[in-house]
């Protein structure tokens, strides 16, 4: 089993000011690490060193693994890499990928950045899931793309067909008509090298598009300096990555931040091995996961609080289970939404008897235009839900916002902007160049800040009762949940304009599978002893209704962290929340 010490975590020093306004700065004494300047860098630094080391896989259709080492991932990225120049894209032409996490995608966006190609990872949800393919289209008509990738030409026929203009090539790995992915790779790679000599900190190696919530998706711009940059800011944190290189074993989409960013970079940077997870934390596909943890023993672990939900479940009833799973690893991280507390407590409880000792289980904060790395806790907690403190080159800035404080951030990790949109990239910055998160903070010490931190909601999705009190929405969802005792996956609070608080409920899959009469039992029970728990009526849910609807990437209720959009969801359903006030419906009330 392997055992953490000390060394295997930064054990930062700050430097906090507070100006007359109340304003907090806060950084870390030491500088960011020196760092490649390029990802094409580090994929020359690992094919270089350990060409035979695997750097990516994934379960083939009869279910062994295929996979690509650094030394074939370098010699792929030149060949594709000449293919795409040779059709005519580069920064202005950038290549749109519309499928999920395959080894196909892999080594088009390693291509891409080792020639100095933008390319754009896009939801599939966007071609699979929407029916009018508003926010694709607004996607390829910003971008002006030279190609499009999708893996399955017949299942995103119809969405290429949306956006398809005379100039734009399509790639697929077999459909007629497209140009095939394997021919990509018969190219000469002598143009790569002129290109790949010309790639620098400032080039373009991607755009990730947030969840439109209220318009168009935003194309945050990632340069090659932002995400090493952010990179060095994990390894001086995780300090165990250099050490062992990383494991990892990842269903989340590369068209987020989060696993496109950081953790899939994160072994990339590292040397590591990353194993493509077909499973995913949703009815019907998590037993793949778990039969990929049985055999994949990682050294770090990610996943959302329900993926974590379903899978210590598992880790609880399957002693070899447990075993693999905790035989190398360093840590075990979730982000996307809050977790609750029991599902906290019961993870260090089984980490600490299969291993017989603590095993870190920590979050972070950051956003898409944070690259995203940027809060980070490495301290055991008690409790869930301390994101920690600012990372080494960032620029920590609390303002006060009422009585909240707001975060922004400032340092090489930050994006630049937003492609094609110079009003959305004003506005994101303050006067000083500070990135405004929008997120509130609240200190875990008052009187020492580097105890870290807790999300203290979105300043934009608080709002007042008609006693004039503000809600923090963020606060009170949390509390709500966590009380909920796995009854409830998340929730949309209510109330803007009202007396008192309310509640949209999202259940859990536990709750689904009980009677209506006993989980409305369950769930009037847990919405009361929290009401009389509450300290007044801005934390007080006195109603609640349950929400049969899934939140929907259309009308972007959901965000690019994967977490509820509050004022979407609130808008959206502005009949239910009205029907539960009058009393109409199945309501229940304390």
């Amino acid at each position: 089993m392997s055992t953490l010490d000390q060394t295997d975590f930064w054990s930062p020093r700050f430097d906090v000011r507070t100006r007359e306004d109340g304003t907090i700065i806060m950084e870390q004494t030491d500088p960011l690490p020196d760092h490649l300047p390029t990802l094409a860098g580090y994929l020359d630094k690992w094919a270089d060193a350990t060409p035979e080391k695997v750097w990516i896989a994934r379960r083939g259709a009869g279910g062994a693994w295929r996979r690509v080492t650094f030394g074939e991932a370098r010699d792929a990225a030149r060949q594709i890499g000449a293919s795409l120049l040779g059709m005519g894209l580069g920064p202005e032409r950038p290549l749109l990928i519309l499928s999920g996490n395959s080894l196909e995608h892999a080594l088009l966006g390693a291509a891409c950045f080792y020639v100095g190609i933008p390319y754009a990872p896009v939801s599939p949800a966007y071609s699979l899931v929407s029916k009018d393919y508003k926010k694709l289209k607004d996607i390829a008509e910003l971008l002006q793309p030279g190609a499009v990738f999708a893996d399955d030409g017949a299942a995103f026929a119809p969405a290429i067909a949306s956006i398809k203009r005379a100039d734009l090539q399509v790639i697929t790995v077999d459909a007629p008509d497209t140009i095939i992915f394997e021919s990509l790779m018969a190219a000469d790679p002598t143009t790569a090298a002129a290109a790949r000599s010309a790639v620098n900190a400032d080039t373009v190696v991607k755009y990730l598009f947030t969840s439109g919530s209220t318009g168009s998706p935003k194309a945050v711009i990632n340069t090659n300096g932002m995400i090493c940059a952010m990179q060095a800011m994990v390894r001086d944190c995780y300090r165990f990555l250099e050490k062992r290189p990383p494991v990892v074993l990842d269903w989340a989409p590369w068209n987020h931040t989060a696993a496109g960013n950081k953790v899939s970079y994160l072994v990339l940077t590292n040397g590591g091995t990353y194993y493509i997870d077909d499973g995913k934390p949703a009815p019907g596909k998590f037993a793949k996961t778990l039969a990929n943890l049985r055999e994949v023993a990682c050294t770090w672990y990610f996943n959302v609080p329900v993926g974590w939900d379903m899978l210590v479940d598992e880790l609880e009833t399957d002693d070899d289970l447990a075993a693999t799973f905790f035989s190398q690893l360093g840590m075990m991280f979730y982000a996307g939404a809050g977790m609750a507390q029991h599902t906290w407590d019961r993870l260090r409880a089984i980490g600490r008897k299969t291993t017989g000792h603590e095993v870190l289980l920590a979050t972070s904060l950051g956003a898409t235009e944070t690259a995203p790395f940027a809060l980070a806790c490495t301290d055991v907690q008690e409790f869930s839900g301390n994101v920690g403190v600012p990372s080494a080159g960032l620029s920590m800035k609390l303002v006060p916002v009422g009585d909240k404080l707001e975060l922004r951030l400032k340092g090489p990790s930050i994006t630049p902007g937003y492609y094609g949109d110079a009003e959305k990239t004003e506005e994101a910055f303050d006067e000083e160049g500070y990135y405004c998160m929008g997120d509130a903070l609240r200190p875990a010490d008052p009187k020492d800040f580097s105890k870290g931190f807790f999300f203290d909601g979105r300043i934009a999705e608080n709002f007042k009762l008609t006693t004039g009190t503000w809600v923090a929405v963020g606060a009170v969802r949390a509390a709500l949940v966590d009380a909920m005792d796995g009854l409830v996956r998340d929730a949309v609070i209510t109330g803007e304009n009202e007396a008192d608080l309310g509640a949209l409920l999202i259940l859990s899959d536990t709750a689904r599978k009980m009677e209506p009469e006993d989980l409305n039992a369950a769930l009037a029970a847990k919405l009361r002893q929290t009401a009389e728990a509450a300290t007044g009526s801005a934390s007080r849910v006195v109603r609640a209704m349950i929400l049969t609807e899934a939140p929907s990437f259309d009308r972007g209720e959901i965000t690019e962290k994967g977490s509820l959009n509050q004022q979407a969801m609130r808008s959206n359903h502005a009949g239910v929340i009205a029907e539960m006030y009058a009393g109409e419906g199945d309501v229940l009330t304390v």
